[in-house]
């Protein structure tokens, strides 16, 4: 070590450095940087630890620290030296530090609780020492292991570093980069999905439940979640835990919760507002590993509730337990080997395939009545009411692993992380159809009671994020159900091609128009199936026509839309078609037009034995809900492509400069970097910006054209009017010093009353198609690529194309054709197509420095000139900043 490590200077203490974690088994721990308050903290841990622990640790057994051991362990400056400690309540369970050795690398070292080994937490305790080195410019770690220490030579090589090793004087020394490659950052991901979803499977699988605030009065939440238990036929054993006595077959009902002898795995906390915390607290002392907070009165109640609900959240996490609310209607899992209704709702749903998440109350309310109007038979629900903890992303992590969910539908009012949504929906969506219905104003508001950032992404940035997430997009709760009924009920289609049968040639040709214009292809209309020789003629013939297009290969999907049959058992057609469309294994859909009175609620799903069938009562309703299915189905069947690492990218360049710059920003501020600065940063990614000179005599021009070459471009460095040729800032093919002249003097009193006083001069590149490429770090969303047309197409008719990196090959491929105004790349109009290979290249690099280094806070490219296979960048702009807390670093944390 340095003489620097005995006597470090304080820096201010890292707080965002805190974090909540999930540890392996599912259970909760708080991270946190050590201070010089920890030292009979670290003392007791140190004591508690067997002999082989400390030995593996030290080299040597030592039963305590000594005072300058202990008072240098716990101060430490946050730079040179970090340490973390990792607490589950009041109890030290690991300990973490590295100790900075050269200017780039540190020597790190780990104990964890003997109590505690096998629970994830050196990984955990690596990945947050990793990121705290590499924000303090430290890009290598080095450790000293007793080869016989097999369990931390294992959590380095499990991190997914490429570890290299030497046996050296009795110990082996391992040496890595901490830098996140694409394997370590998959094993990360890996990890945190693998103890999420055992998190919340844990939640829906309890095998011991308390209700503390049971209630014999029927008006109460406490009587709602005890009879939803019971009724629900929950097969586990259920407490009431209260102070007016429960009698009720099925519950044991005691006075408190240390009067259980039984673990408990799951709480139901349905007591007044101002005793939620103390109960909280007491579902931690008695070992509770999870709460469900039906109580609402706290973030939607202003700063007051909010401050209380983090409160709450922290007492929680600190002992382990998950929290799911405040203000939740409860959970809810078909599973007959669970049959649990933890909810205010009043019946378990039929059980099926469809997973479902819903944020606050009255909205759960509504999706779960969508549900049971619908039919959709459901694996598992949670209404997550304030999400102060357990979110979407947690249900998709589990949904997942779940045999029994097969399509996972959520309703989404504000996102919390939605950068770590877009990887789980990535992931999730290849295997599973995720839908996703949201407002839209969702990430542009927060709903009452829900707490995080809003967006200041582009309009549509979110809804791209969506859709290259291979998410199904709905607008309401009604609309996801549609979906859902065709998914949770049917084979997935494999082709676009669609069959209609009907009964009137009217309603085939308004079906076959719907489809036309949702990109769907028609193979087969009949119109002309009879229907008017009575009821059992009528089934027969509707019944032959559908078997007719399921036993060809013309179509993937068949609609049948029927109107009015008098006398006809439409149940029984129903079954028929639905055992029609499961033999054939063929996606089917019903639509009976024309329906009223008590018998007319077809938008369900209608069940036979093993078969179903999604029936709607408008040929559009069902269309759109399958043209959805289709175009899921369509691009989970692309191929996604890979990440490259863009050539000659000078990584370590990138970093050393951006750590020089460090000092130029704080909090939210942003710098832009000046033209030698952006140049140097640009040319380390790979990117070069066509030389300008600046100046503001105009008798210094023609130098600086000399000194370019001619022809030149003039333009004023306003930054509006620098890329308007039609207002006079940009004059173009400027041949020699006495047009350079002319062209200055006649731009200086066409723009003089913009007061315009700076000039450049450019080298002339070669004519062709403009576009601009724009990088951002959105408080929300995180970093968000946006490409378009330059000019109008962007300024006036917003044609963007957005998209979060990391980005594949194939997400690049799409990105650069998904503007409207794109065609123009391609040929067009007789303007000749360009080659898109450098501009794909550029748009790799752009992605990889936006999404690597989260200090480049904006970049714009603007203008980019492509003339046939030639590339130009004329101008650029560059802002960095803090990054501080990003959504989604290379770091496992739960927000909240």
């Amino acid at each position: 070590m340095g003489s620097h490590d005995d006597a470090p200077q304080q820096q201010a203490y890292p707080e965002y450095w805190e974090a909540d974690v999930i540890l392996r088994d599912g259970a909760t721990a708080h991270l946190r940087p050590i201070s010089p308050q920890d030292q009979q903290l670290l003392q007791d841990f140190h004591s508690s630890q067997s002999q082989d622990s400390i030995y593996l640790r030290f080299f040597s057994y030592k039963p305590k620290l000594s005072q300058r051991e202990l008072e240098r362990f716990t101060t430490v400056d946050h730079t040179d030296r970090v340490c973390f400690v990792l607490m589950l309540g009041e109890k030290l369970i690991g300990v973490g530090r590295y100790d900075r050795t050269s200017p780039r690398a540190a020597e790190v070292a780990f104990m964890i609780s003997d109590h505690h080994q096998g629970r994830g937490i050196g990984s955990i305790l690596l990945e947050h020492l990793a990121a705290a080195a590499r924000e303090n410019g430290i890009d290598r770690f080095t450790a000293e292991v007793l080869p016989e220490n097999r369990k931390m030579l294992h959590v380095f090589v499990e991190a997914g570093y490429d570890v290299s090793r030497q046996f050296e004087d009795g110990v082996v020394v391992v040496d890595f980069d901490i830098d996140p490659t694409e394997k370590s950052l998959a094993v990360m991901a890996a990890r945190e999905h693998r103890a999420e979803a055992r998190s919340v499977k844990d939640l829906l699988t309890p095998s011991t439940i308390a209700v503390v605030g049971a209630s014999a009065h029927q008006d109460h939440a406490g009587h709602h979640a005890v009879e939803g238990i019971l009724n629900g036929g929950f097969t586990g054993t259920l407490y009431g835990v209260g102070h007016s006595p429960y009698e009720r077959e099925g519950l044991t009902f005691v006075a408190s919760l240390s009067e259980i002898a039984d673990p408990v795995d799951l709480a139901v906390i349905a007591v007044p507002r101002e005793a939620v915390e103390n109960t909280v607290t007491d579902c931690g002392r008695a070992g509770v590993r999870a709460v469900v907070v039906m109580t609402g009165g706290y973030a939607e109640d202003g700063l007051e509730g909010a401050t209380a609900q983090r409160r709450l959240v922290r007492i929680a996490r600190a002992a382990g337990m998950r929290v799911v609310g405040p203000a939740s209607l409860g959970l809810i899992n078909t599973d007959p080997q669970v049959s649990l209704n933890a909810s205010v709702l009043p019946e378990l749903p039929r059980r099926g395939g469809l997973g479902l998440f819903s944020q606050s109350g009255a909205v759960g309310t509504m999706l779960y009545g969508a549900a049971l109007r619908h039919g959709v038979g459901l694996s598992s629900y949670l209404s997550a009411g304030n999400r102060a903890d357990v979110s979407g992303n947690d249900l998709m992590q589990h949904w997942e692993d779940d045999p029994e969910t097969t399509v996972c539908g959520l309703y989404l009012q504000s996102v919390g992380n939605p950068r770590k949504f877009s990887r789980i929906a990535r992931r999730l969506s290849l295997s599973k159809p995720v839908i996703v219905a949201k407002s839209e104003v969702t990430g542009l508001r927060l709903p009452p009671g829900h707490t995080g950032r809003v967006t200041q992404a582009p309009a549509g940035a979110l809804d791209s994020m969506f859709r290259q997430a291979g998410v199904i997009r709905a607008s309401t709760a009604e609309q996801l159900l549609d979906v859902a009924a065709i998914t949770e009920s049917q084979p997935l289609p494999g082709s676009r091609r669609v069959a209609v049968v009907s009964n009137a040639l009217a309603l085939a040709q308004l079906t076959e128009d719907t489809a036309l214009r949702l990109d769907l292809e028609p193979a087969a209309v009949d119109g002309s199936v009879d229907t008017t020789r009575g009821p059992r003629a009528a089934h027969d013939a509707v019944l032959a026509a559908v078997r007719a297009q399921l036993a060809t290969e013309e179509a993937s999907s068949v609609v049948l839309v029927l109107m009015p049959v008098p006398g006809l058992d439409r149940e029984a057609l129903v079954a028929d078609v639905a055992r029609a469309a499961h033999d054939a294994q063929r996606t089917t859909v019903a639509v009976f037009t024309g329906q009223y009175g008590p018998d007319g609620v077809t938008a369900s799903v209608h069940t036979a034995g093993d078969a179903a069938l999604p029936c709607f009562d408008s040929p559009g309703t069902a269309m759109h809900a399958l043209a959805q299915v289709i175009d899921y189905t369509t691009w989970r069947s692309q191929e996604q492509g890979v990440v490259t690492d863009p050539e000659d990218f000078d990584f370590d360049g990138v970093e050393k400069f951006l750590e020089r710059q460090r000092d130029k920003v704080s909090g939210d501020t942003l710098y832009e970097l000046s033209t030698p600065e952006r140049n140097e940063l640009l040319g380390h990614a790979g990117i070069r910006v066509l030389e300008s000179v600046r100046f503001n005599d105009p008798e210094d021009g023609p130098a600086a054209a000399q000194r370019l070459g001619y022809p030149v471009a003039l333009k004023t460095t306003d930054p509006f009017l620098r890329h308007r040729l039609d207002l006079g800032g940009v004059v173009l093919n400027i041949a020699d010093a006495d047009q350079l002249r002319t062209a200055i003097e006649t731009m200086r009193r066409t723009l003089a009353g913009w007061n315009v006083t700076d000039f450049e001069v450019q080298s002339m590149a070669p004519t062709g198609q403009t576009v601009v490429l724009r990088a951002a770090e959105d408080p929300l969303i995180g970093p968000v690529l946006s490409f378009g047309m330059a000019g109008d197409a962007v300024h006036l008719l917003d044609d963007w194309a957005h998209r979060v990196p990391p980005l594949t090959d194939r997400d690049i491929t799409r990105m650069v054709r998904a503007p409207k105004a794109a065609r123009k790349l391609f040929g067009y109009q007789g303007v000749p197509p360009v080659d898109t290979t450098a501009l794909e290249q550029l748009v790799n690099r752009v992605a990889y420095l936006k999404d690597r280094f989260p200090q480049v806070a904006f970049l714009e490219l603007n203008p980019v000139v492509l003339s046939g296979s030639v590339l130009t960048v004329l101008s650029a702009t560059v802002k960095i900043g803090d990054p501080g807390q990003r959504t989604d670093s290379a770091r496992r944390a739960m927000l909240g």
